[in-house]
Order: C-alpha cells, then sequence, then structure tokens
C-alpha cells in the first residue's frame, strides 16, 4: 500500500516532517483496524474523521448552531495537529 502514497515534499525537501505527515498511513491503519497504531501516527486522525463525518451530515441536515460546531471542530483538530507535531519535533531535536 505505500507505493501507492503520496510522498511529502516537505521530507525530501527539507528532511522534516510537515504537520500531516503521517495521516495518510494513519488512515490505512484505521481501515486495518490497528486504531491504536493509528493515533500513535497520527493523534488527530480520529477528529478529522468525526468532522469530515459531520461536514458530510450536515450537507444534507442542516441545524440552527452547525457553524458554531464546525468552527469547534476544526479549532480542535487544529490544536491536536501543531501540539503533536512540536511535541514529535521536540523528540527529533532531544
Amino acid at each position: 500500500m505505500e507505493e501507492f502514497m503520496l510522498p511529502c515534499l516537505n521530507k525530501q525537501l527539507f528532511g522534516v516532517d510537515c504537520l500531516g505527515c503521517g495521516a495518510q498511513r494513519a488512515l490505512v491503519l484505521v481501515f486495518q483496524g490497528e486504531f491504536a497504531a493509528a493515533f500513535k501516527m497520527f493523534p488527530a486522525i480520529y477528529t478529522i474523521l468525526i468532522l469530515l463525518l459531520f461536514l458530510l451530515t450536515n450537507l444534507f441536515l442542516k441545524f440552527k448552531g452547525d457553524w458554531y460546531v464546525k468552527v469547534a471542530l476544526i479549532l480542535l483538530n487544529a490544536l491536536i495537529i501543531i501540539g503533536a507535531y512540536f511535541y514529535k519535533m521536540s523528540f527529533l531535536i532531544n
């Protein structure tokens, strides 16, 4: 499956992971049932899947306040992605 994945241009050019490094492999791990390994690979995988599920559902079911839910999920994902990135980079520096 790895031969079909897109390479990280940031890692190829600069040798440093980007904020999304590991997302593709984590998604494959989720589909294979390796849930803990997927979380270790990319901690925001589950909140991103929840966001995508909400966005797809919201295409058909509209309700009052859905904008706030979208913004909250997006901010939660951003915090997890950035936090996990700095956590990962702190171990690479040490």
